[in-house]
């Protein structure tokens, strides 16, 4: 695991220090590492709501053939059977 060394003004660190001693933290890295997954799982969100809504306003999906089904169909059969090699 790498190390980050950050500065904080005292009355951050102070509230760091207190939120991981009053919780299930061990200690305050994993209290940050705790809040930096959380904004890290926020921010996928934002971008799959992005991706989301541009699709939706992209217009109406195009019907697929029975050439396509194929398609897929046969990638998949390849697929398996190079795995099983």
């Amino acid at each position: 695991m790498a190390t980050m060394n950050i500065s904080l003004p005292d009355s951050l660190r102070l509230f760091v220090q207190e939120r991981a001693s009053r919780s299930d933290f061990s200690n305050p890295s994993d209290y940050i590492r705790a809040l930096i997954r959380a904004d890290k799982l926020r921010y996928l969100e934002e971008q799959l709501e992005a991706a989301l809504l541009q699709g939706l306003q992209s217009g109406a999906a195009k019907p697929v053939d029975d050439a396509f089904w194929q398609r897929i169909e046969a990638k998949a059969n390849s697929h398996g059977e190079q795995q099983s090699c």
